[in-house]
C-alpha cells in the first residue's frame, strides 16, 4: 500500500490532471512550452517506437540534459542495438538536443507527473531502463514505472541538505521512491549520506556534468574566423549576467586594448538588448567582428564549443555578480582552455577549489584582479611562480580527463539494469 502522502498526491492529481491542457496552453502563450508539442507533455508520442529494446533518459533543463550526452554516447557504444530516448522538459533544452543529440537517438518532451499522461508515456514507449538525472523524483512516474517492471537507475544524483529535511518529515514517502530505483549513483559524498539516510540504495559516484564529451565545432568556421581575427588575442566572456558584461569588458579594453572581447550571454535571448547596450556585432543577426571592433556577442546556441576553441582565455560569468553562484567550467577544460573565474562560485564551489588546487583554474578576487591577472596571460612574460595560459590548459584538460573516468565505474553498475 502507497504511503498516506503519495497517495493524496496521486489523487490530487488524477482530480486535477483535466486541467493540464489549458496550463500548458498558458505556458506555451509565455514562451515556457512548444506549443507544437503539447501532446507529448500528455505523454501522447510524436514518434512510432521503434522494435527491441529502448532505454529511456530524462533531464529536466539545458545543464541535465546536456549532461545525458556522455550517456548516450557510452550506451550505444556499448550495445548498438539499443533504442535510447531522451526527454526533457524545457523548449531550450529541446533545442540544444535538437542540434547535438546522435541521428538515431529519439528526443520527446517528458509527461507532466498526472497518472494519464505518465501511463501513457510509459504503455507507449515500454523502456526496459529508465535513468533519471539529478533529483526528478516524481511520484507518479516513478511509481508508475515500477509497477510496470521498469529498471530505474538516478543518475548524477543530487539533494540538498533542505531537500533531505523535507523528505526526512515524510520517510515512508521517501523510503517508497528511492527504493524503487535498482542504482542509485551520487555525485558526492554529501549526497550519498542524505539519500542513504532516506533509504537508497547507494552506488559509485557520477556526477554527469563533470564526465562530457568535448563540445562539437564547426572546423571550417573555426579557420574562417582565425583569419578574420588575423591573431588578436582573443576573451571569451562566457555564460555571463546581466551587469557582468561591461565589469568583463572594461577588464580585457584595460589589460589588452588589442583583444577582442567576445560575450556569450547565458540566456542568449539577451543578444539583441545586449549587443544594442554595448554597441557591438551579434553573432545571432549574421554578423561578423570587423578590425576595429573590441566586442562581439555570441549569442547562438550550439556553438559554445567553436569559441571556446577560438579564445586564448576563457573567462567564466555568474561569478563577478553575488547571488549566481557561478557555471560550471568543464566545458572549456575538455577543450584545454586557459580558465578564469570571479569569487562567487558557490554552485560549484568544490569544483573550483579542485581545480584551482590543481592548477587548472583561477579564482580570482574581483574585476581588478581580472584585470591583472588578463595582463599577465595575454602580455607580460610569466614569472616562475605564476603559470602560463598554456600551462592553465593543459591542467585543466588533465582535471577533465580524470573526471571522465567516473562514467565507467558507474556502468559497473548499470550494465546489469540494461533490457536484452
Amino acid at each position: 500500500m502507497k504511503p498516506l502522502p503519495l497517495a493524496l498526491y496521486g489523487a490530487a492529481t488524477r482530480l486535477l490532471e483535466p486541467l493540464a491542457p489549458q496550463v500548458l496552453q498558458a505556458r506555451a502563450r509565455r514562451g515556457k512550452e512548444d506549443p507544437a508539442r503539447l501532446a507529448e507533455r500528455l505523454g501522447r508520442a510524436a514518434a512510432p517506437r521503434p522494435p527491441g529494446p529502448l532505454v529511456w533518459l530524462h533531464g529536466v533543463s539545458v545543464g541535465e540534459s546536456a549532461s545525458l550526452l556522455p550517456l548516450v554516447a557510452a550506451l550505444r557504444r556499448r550495445r548498438p542495438d539499443l533504442t535510447v530516448l531522451v526527454t526533457s522538459g524545457t523548449v531550450t533544452s529541446a533545442q540544444v538536443l535538437a542540434r547535438r543529440l546522435p541521428p538515431g537517438v529519439i528526443h520527446q518532451f517528458a509527461p507532466v507527473d498526472a497518472p494519464g499522461a505518465v501511463a501513457r508515456f510509459l504503455d507507449h514507449w515500454r523502456p526496459g531502463l529508465a535513468v533519471l538525472v539529478e533529483s526528478e523524483l516524481w511520484p507518479n512516474l516513478i511509481l508508475a514505472a515500477k509497477e510496470r517492471g521498469v529498471r530505474l537507475a538516478l543518475a548524477s544524483a543530487r539533494m540538498t541538505e533542505a531537500s533531505a529535511a523535507g523528505w526526512a518529515r515524510a520517510p515512508a514517502s521517501a523510503r517508497a521512491l528511492l527504493g524503487a530505483f535498482d542504482a542509485v549513483l551520487p555525485q558526492d559524498d554529501a549526497t550519498a549520506a542524505r539519500l542513504a539516510r532516506l533509504g537508497a540504495r547507494t552506488g559509485p559516484h557520477l556526477n554527469l556534468k563533470r564526465a562530457g564529451d568535448p563540445l562539437p565545432c564547426d572546423a571550417a568556421e573555426l579557420e574562417r574566423l582565425r583569419g578574420l581575427l588575423a591573431g588578436r588575442p582573443v576573451v571569451l566572456a562566457a555564460s555571463t549576467h546581466p551587469g557582468e558584461e561591461p565589469i568583463l569588458a572594461a577588464a580585457v579594453r584595460a589589460a589588452a586594448p588589442d583583444a577582442l572581447t567576445i560575450i556569450a550571454p547565458r540566456h542568449p535571448e539577451r543578444g539583441g538588448a545586449l549587443a544594442a547596450e554595448l554597441a557591438a556585432p551579434r553573432r545571432g543577426a549574421g554578423e561578423l567582428p570587423k578590425p576595429d571592433d573590441a566586442l562581439y556577442v555570441a549569442d547562438t546556441l550550439g556553438e559554445l564549443g567553436l569559441f571556446f576553441r577560438l579564445a586564448d582565455v576563457v573567462v567564466m560569468g555568474g561569478s563577478f555578480r553575488p547571488g549566481i553562484g557561478g557555471h560550471n567550467p568543464l566545458e572549456p577544460a575538455r577543450l584545454g582552455c586557459a580558465i578564469l573565474t570571479g569569487p562567487h562560485v558557490f554552485n560549484a564551489a568544490d569544483l573550483y577549489a579542485e581545480m584551482s588546487d590543481a592548477g587548472a583554474a583561477i579564482v580570482l578576487t574581483g574585476p581588478d584582479a581580472l584585470q591583472a591577472e588578463l595582463r599577465r596571460l595575454l602580455g607580460a612574460a610569466p614569472t616562475r611562480e605564476t603559470p602560463t595560459r598554456e600551462a592553465l590548459g593543459r591542467a585543466a584538460l588533465a582535471y577533465a580527463e580524470r573526471q571522465g573516468a567516473q562514467l565507467d565505474a558507474a556502468f559497473a553498475v548499470l550494465d546489469p539494469l540494461l533490457p536484452a
